[in-house]
């Protein structure tokens, strides 16, 4: 491997694991096959966080944000609808960091990022009886777990699984 892949591949992973903590900012993909950090549009933090945490966009591929995007009444079984200029803005911001690396580039089942490969892989150590405990709930609670997650950090050493 060349210095310069070297480089390029630990850069990524630094992004990757939250490397960069402490900003708020959100995993993209530079479209090149690598990851790095974009500030996490304001709009975007305000309206999704205000119910989950505001998940980076490079978790998923463009076409699942585009359904998501286009399903907000039923928004995995709940109305999150938003007006047509806040639709058009998000939307715009997610297809443009979405994740198009080979990590993230197939849509998973329901376009839910706890059921795509790479999730699975990465959580494959932790249990079914962590995911139903109260403190945690589900997969998709990101926050219980990754105590950074709402800076769309998400590095393996700030990771307390709660009891």
């Amino acid at each position: 491997m060349s210095f310069r892949s070297y480089s390029r591949a630990l850069l990524a992973m630094m992004g990757l694991f939250g490397a960069f903590g402490g900003m708020q900012t959100a995993l993209a993909d530079d479209h090149g096959g690598r990851t790095s950090r974009v500030p996490l549009l304001p709009k975007y933090q305000e309206e999704c966080a205000a119910c989950h945490v505001a998940y980076p966009p490079g978790m998923l591929p463009q076409a699942s944000w585009q359904r998501i995007m286009n399903n907000l009444p039923r928004h995995y079984g709940t109305d999150a609808s938003l007006d047509a200029a806040t639709v058009r803005e998000l939307s715009s911001w997610l297809d443009a960091n979405a994740g198009t690396y080979k990590r993230v580039a197939e849509a998973p089942p329901q376009d839910r990022i706890t059921r795509s490969a790479w999730f699975i892989r990465k959580h494959d150590e932790v249990s079914e009886s962590v995911w139903k405990r109260p403190s945690v709930k589900s997969a998709s609670n990101c926050i219980a777990c990754h105590t950074q997650a709402n800076q769309g950090v998400f590095n393996e050493h700030d990771v307390r699984i709660p009891r």
